[in-house]
C-alpha cells in the first residue's frame, strides 16, 4: 500500500512540474536508474528457495543397502542416526544428540548418497544445498540464507508432520572455510558465524530434531570452530572402495544390465584399483553404451576393457601420428610393459598406442592387491618401470624423445618420497631443511641406479622388445596375456 501511494505521489509531482514547464527528463532518468538498481539488489539479496528432497515422495528412495561398500562409514553414520530415530532411548541414557556429521572423502565416493539414505533411514525431510549458494557480494545475504535454510527445514518438517529434518550442505569448505583467509571482505566470515550460531541453537527437546550433514573433500580448509564437539560431532571418512567394495559396487550397477558369461567381476575389480564409486558407475554405463553401439545384446568382457581405458584416459582421438612417431611410441610403451612384467610378473593388463586424452599411448597395470603402504623395493620398482620407456627408445632408436618427460617427473616425485620417508642413503631427514643441492644429488643417484638396472634388463631382451613393438604397431593394442605369451616363447 505504501509503495502504491509513493508511486502515485511521485507521478503527480512530475505532472505538476511538467505542467509548470520544468524539464523532468533528468528526474525520470534518475528515477528509472534508482528503480533498476533497487530491483537488481533486491533480486540478488533475497534468499535462495532451498528445495526439499523428500525420500519416497517425488524422488527415488535411497536406502543404505543400495549403497555398495563403505561399511565403516555406514556403521558410524547409522549409530549417529539412531540418536535422531530413537530419542527416548537417547534421553534415558542421558546422551546428548549429535548436531552435525561431516562426511569427508575424495569426490565420487558416495557422500551425497549417504546423506539421502540418512534422511530415509530417519524418516526425515531432506534439504540439500551447496556451500557456494550462501556466498554473495552483498553483506548479510549469506547469513540470511543460512537462517532461512534452518527455518525452512523446521517449517517443512512440521508441515509434513515429521519429527526430524536433515540438512545436507555439500562443498561445505566454501561456506565453512577458516576465518580470516578471505582478505577482500568479511561476508564469508559472517556467513560461517551464522552457521555456528544456528548449530549451537539446535535444542535436543525441540519439536523438530535437526541434523546437519556436511560433505567435503578438503576438510583441512574448514574452520576449527566448526569441527569442535557440539557442532560437527563426528567426522566420518568416506574413502575410496577397496577390492571387496568394488566388487559389491559393480554388482549393484550391473544388476539391471544384460551381462555376458565371459565377464568376471573379480578381474574387473582388480583392474579398477583407485576407482571411486562414481568411476565404477561410469565404467558400467560406458560398457553398456559400447555394447549397444556394436549391436550386441549383452555387455561382454571386451566392452568393459575398452570402457576402463575410456574412463581413465578419455575418448579415442581422431588424430593419427606419423608412422615413425607411432613406432617410437610403440617402443616406448613396450619398454614400460616389459620392465613391469620382469619386476612384477602378471602386472600388465594391456599396452596400447591408441591416442586418448593427452597421451599417445600407455600401459594399464593390474594391482596384485590393494596396497596403502609402500616399501623401498616397491618404490624403486616404480621408478624402474617409469624409466623403461626412455631406455627402450635409446636401445632401439639411439635417442630419447620428449614423450618421456612425464615419466621423469613421476620418477622424481617417487624418489623424493623415498628421501622423505627416510629410506635413502641420507636416512631420516627433513625435506624443508635439506639443502636443494643435496636433495637433487640423492634423487639423481636413485634414478640413475634404476636406469642402469633397466638398461641391463632390456639389453638382454632387445629382440623381444623389437618383436612386441612391431606387433603393437600393427594391432595398436596388445593384451597382458599376449605379452606374456611373447615372453614365454623367447625363454
Amino acid at each position: 500500500m505504501i509503495r502504491e501511494v509513493a508511486a502515485g505521489s511521485a507521478l503527480a509531482l512530475l505532472a505538476v512540474l511538467a505542467w509548470q514547464g520544468v524539464n523532468v527528463m533528468p528526474l525520470l532518468f534518475m528515477g528509472g536508474l534508482f528503480l533498476f538498481l533497487y530491483h537488481f539488489a533486491g533480486t540478488r539479496g533475497t534468499s535462495k528457495n532451498f528445495s526439499p528432497v523428500q525420500p519416497g515422495k517425488n524422488s527415488v528412495l535411497i536406502c543404505f543397502e543400495q549403497i555398495g561398500g563403505q561399511q565403516t562409514a555406514k556403521k558410524e553414520l547409522l549409530e549417529a542416526l539412531d540418536f535422531v530415530r530413537f530419542p527416548e532411548r537417547v534421553a534415558r541414557m542421558g546422551i546428548r544428540p549429535l548436531r552435525g556429521i561431516l562426511l569427508a572423502g575424495p569426490p565420487g565416493t558416495g557422500k551425497t548418497l549417504l546423506a539421502k539414505a540418512a534422511a530415509a533411514y530417519t524418516e526425515s525431510v531432506f534439504l540439500a544445498a551447496s556451500g557456494s549458494e550462501f556466498i554473495e557480494i552483498y553483506a548479510g545475504v549469506g547469513a540470511q540464507r543460512v537462517r532461512q535454510l534452518f527455518d525452512r527445514a523446521r517449517s517443512l518438517a512440521l508441515r509434513e508432520k515429521k519429527q526430524s529434518a536433515v540438512i545436507f550442505i555439500d562443498e561445505i569448505e566454501i561456506l565453512g572455510g577458516k576465518r580470516g583467509s578471505h582478505a577482500s571482505h568479511h561476508e564469508y566470515d559472517q556467513t560461517l558465524n551464522q552457521l555456528l550460531v544456528e548449530m549451537d541453537g539446535l535444542p535436543s527437546d525441540a519439536r523438530v530434531r535437526t541434523l546437519v550433514i556436511g560433505a567435503t573433500n578438503r576438510s583441512d580448509l574448514l574452520d576449527a570452530a566448526l569441527l569442535r564437539p557440539g557442532r560437527f560431532d563426528r567426522i566420518v571418512q568416506v574413502a575410496l572402495p577397496d577390492l571387496a567394495d568394488r566388487m559389491e559396487i559393480l554388482t549393484l550397477h550391473l544388476s539391471n544390465k544384460p551381462v555376458a558369461e565371459d565377464v568376471t567381476l573379480d578381474s574387473l575389480a582388480r583392474e579398477t584399483f583407485g576407482f571411486s564409486g562414481a568411476h565404477l558407475e561410469s565404467l558400467t554405463n560406458e560398457a553398456a553404451i559400447l555394447a549397444m553401439r556394436e549391436g550386441s545384446d549383452k555387455v561382454r568382457q571386451h566392452h568393459f576393457t575398452e570402457a576402463i581405458d575410456k574412463v581413465i584416459m578419455g575418448e579415442k582421438l581422431e588424430r593419427k601420428p606419423a608412422r615413425e612417431d607411432l613406432w617410437r611410441v610403440a617402443v616406448h610403451e613396450v619398454g614400460h610393459a616389459l620392465v613391469s612384467e620382469m619386476i612384477r610378473p602378471g602386472s600388465v593388463a594391456a599396452v596400447t598406442i591408441t591416442s586418448r586424452g593427452g597421451v599417445l599411448g600407455y600401459v594399464r597395470q593390474t594391482a596384485e592387491k590393494d596396497s596403502y603402504l609402500h616399501t623401498l623395493d616397491y618404490l624403486e620398482a616404480q621408478i624402474a618401470i617409469l624409466m623403461g620407456g626412455a631406455v627402450a627408445e635409446e636401445l632401439l632408436l639411439g635417442t630419447r624423445s620428449t614423450g618421456a618427460a612425464g615419466d621423469f617427473a613421476q620418477a622424481v616425485e617417487t624418489a623424493r618420497k623415498i628421501v622423505a620417508s627416510g629410506m635413502s642413503s641420507l636416512s631420516v631427514v627433513s625435506l624443508e631443511n635439506l639443502p636443494g643441492s643435496i636433495l637433487h644429488r640423492v634423487i639423481r643417484q636413485i634414478i640413475a641406479d634404476q636406469e642402469k638396472r633397466v638398461r641391463s634388463m632390456l639389453a638382454e631382451r632387445e629382440a623381444l622388445l623389437r618383436e612386441v613393438a612391431a606387433c603393437l604397431l600393427e594391432k595398436e593394442k596388445v593384451s597382458g596375456d599376449a605379452l606374456r605369451r611373447f615372453e614365454s616363447k623367447k625363454q
